[in-house]
């Protein structure tokens, strides 16, 4: 699950111009804006994972019995890499954007003259900043685990591959995507945290909001872990002892 950011309208403003506070909610506003195109790629790279694990699986049941079909399917399976490393390139563009402009709030915080406020807004800076590094390990893992996917249907179009080549590969992709996993849960975790933050901020502010329902996506990003190469092995010996 990928918890993002909550969406607020504020429901009125200063008539002599907007108050401290009032611009933070703009600036707080626009980085939930900037981060649509990060939220609209979730959807679209999880069918794209598994769309490539059945890819994958196809490839184990047939063994290398039709190689042909193998080298047809690893290249319908690179295609699909592709995709997804263009999605999590629009992805981190959209991240970097809402930091950019998250970056607006930092000088106008000391302008805040209730320290309730000012306190939250500190606290809010804080977990927003945790939240960026966890999206940095959580991209890292990601982009590395993609390209460990890339190898292995590259290895995948070689017909004398060895099955301790290829339970290796497996077996570092399949680690990989626990890191990945780890980062999604760390990232989650501060996502969390940060929209309470910004409640409480806008509470503390006495500004009226009005909140959108949580968005909570249900995508379980990097689930593309392998499954052991055995089926694939199993599917050899068989072919063995029928041409005996």
């Amino acid at each position: 699950m990928l918890v993002l950011i909550s969406v607020v309208f504020i429901l009125s403003a200063c008539n002599n111009g907007p108050s401290t506070a009032e611009k933070i909610y703009n600036h707080l506003e626009e980085a939930v804006t900037l981060e649509d195109a990060f939220k609209e790629q979730q959807d679209p790279l999880v069918k794209l994972e598994q769309k490539e694990k059945k890819l994958y699986d196809q490839i184990i049941d047939l063994g290398m019995k039709d190689f042909d079909k193998i080298k047809n399917l690893s290249n319908e399976a690179l295609d699909l890499i592709e995709q997804r490393k263009n999605k999590l390139s629009v992805e981190k563009e959209s991240i970097e954007a809402a930091k950019k402009e998250f970056e607006k709030v930092k000088p106008l915080i000391e302008e805040l003259e209730n320290e309730s406020a000012k306190e939250k807004a500190n606290e809010m800076v804080v977990v927003f900043n945790k939240r960026y590094d966890a999206y940095q390990q959580l991209y890292k893992s990601y982009e590395e685990a993609i390209k460990l996917d890339e190898e292995l249907y590259k290895m995948l179009q070689d017909e004398e591959l060895k099955k301790e080549k290829l339970d290796s590969q497996i077996e570092k992709i399949n680690k990989k995507y626990e890191d990945v996993m780890k980062a999604n849960s760390t990232f989650n975790k501060y996502t969390k945290k940060y929209n309470e933050l910004k409640k409480e901020f806008y509470e503390a502010a006495e500004l009226e909001v009005q909140y959108e329902k949580e968005s909570n996506s249900e995508n379980e990003k990097g689930s593309s872990e392998k499954d052991s190469s055995d089926k694939q092995e199993d599917t050899n010996e068989e072919q063995t002892n029928n041409e005996e």
